[in-house]
Order: structure tokens, then C-alpha cells, then sequence
């Protein structure tokens, strides 16, 4: 297989991994595939797979260390953006079903509840990302670009203290995808990936 067919594989993968359960989401509501409580599943489901999502985001560069081959760089911007893409859909079912678009009771509910809090923190870090993950502006921003883009790995942060303090009873999940979290993290320090970062290893992960 060349490299055109093999990029163009994982796309397809990507593409049809990260819709499925946006898919099978649709089909559940039309078919009542979603138990007593839609509202509910419906908010686990997006919140998980947007969780998900970030945190494959954050294993691109590993794979690319590890394995050599620059190409699988082209897949994070388009699993961050699924990531980000879940996030919007998740915060639109809590704020449309339960806050029924009430802006001083939302307000009111981040102020309160603090894995809410740490979820619309999670969620206002990465509205910049996804807004500024085009060529466009990575141009203009040029070395900010990176450190601006940095605030992934806070997201992903906020977003995991989220689900663990979500969960009442069963943590094992949570903390599970905590553990990937940080296994992330310092497999991306200079000292446990063996060198710094060249020039050109900044080039790559740019251009996304």
C-alpha cells in the first residue's frame, strides 16, 4: 500500500470511527433505542466520545515518535476538531434540556456544581483551538500558534477531573482514562522522550 492510500485509509477510519456514535446516537432517538432517560445518555454519550476523542488527539505525536512516520500527523487536527465537535453538542444538551436557555440559571449551575465548573472551563479552552486550527491561522500566529495550542493538554485535563468528579459511585473509567492522561503527558517531556524537540519536529506537529 503507498503512503497516499495509507493516509487516505486512516482518514476514512477516522472519519467513519468518529461519526459512528453521532450516528448511532440519530438512530436511537428515531427509534427509541435510548432507554427511559434519552436526555442522560445522550449527555454521557457525546461527553465520552468528545473525551475520547481528545485524548487519541494527544496520542498523534507519541505515534509519530515512535514509529517514525510524519503522515499520521495530518489526523489530529481532524480528531480535534470531532473532539471539539462533541464538546459543542454536549454543552448544547445541558444547556438546551436542562437549563431550557436559561443564561442566569446556567450562570448559576457553573457557579454551583463544581464538575460543571471545571466542564465550561474545559470547554471555553478549546473554543480558541478550534478556532484557529485552520492554515490561516497558523500563518499568522506562527510560534504563538503553538504555545496557544498547548491549552489542549489543559482541556483534556479539565475535561477527565469532569467526568471523575460526574461519577458518583464507579470511578474505574474515569480514572482509567486519567491514567492514558497522564501517561500522555510524560511521554511528551523532552527528558522520557529521549531528546528536545528539533526544528524540524516543530515543523511537523505544526503543520496539522
Amino acid at each position: 500500500m503507498t503512503q497516499k492510500r495509507a493516509i487516505l485509509a486512516l482518514k476514512v477510519t477516522l472519519w467513519l470511527g468518529a461519526l459512528a456514535p453521532g450516528a448511532w446516537l440519530v438512530s436511537g432517538i428515531s427509534r427509541g433505542w435510548l432507554g427511559a432517560n434519552p436526555i442522560e445518555k445522550l449527555t454521557h454519550v457525546t461527553g465520552m466520545t468528545a473525551l475520547v476523542l481528545l485524548l487519541l488527539t494527544l496520542t498523534v505525536t507519541p505515534v509519530r515518535r515512535l514509529t517514525g512516520w510524519n503522515p499520521v500527523i495530518r489526523l489530529r487536527r481532524p480528531l480535534g476538531l470531532f473532539a471539539f465537535f462533541y464538546v459543542v453538542v454536549h454543552f448544547s444538551i445541558w444547556f438546551v434540556f436542562d437549563m431550557v436557555f436559561n443564561v442566569t440559571w446556567m450562570l448559576e449551575d457553573i457557579a454551583e456544581r463544581k464538575y460543571i465548573t471545571v466542564g465550561m472551563a474545559a470547554f471555553l479552552t478549546l473554543i480558541p483551538l478550534a478556532i484557529t486550527s485552520t492554515r490561516g491561522w497558523i500563518r499568522r500566529l506562527g510560534r504563538k500558534w503553538a504555545k496557544l495550542h498547548q491549552g489542549v493538554y489543559i482541556a483534556a485535563v479539565l475535561g477527565v477531573v469532569h467526568f471523575y468528579w460526574l461519577v458518583k459511585a464507579d470511578t474505574r473509567l474515569p480514572l482509567l482514562l486519567g491514567a492514558c492522561l497522564m501517561i500522555l503527558l510524560v511521554s511528551r517531556a523532552p527528558r522520557f522522550s529521549g531528546r528536545k524537540k528539533s526544528a524540524d519536529d516543530r515543523e511537523v506537529e505544526e503543520v496539522v
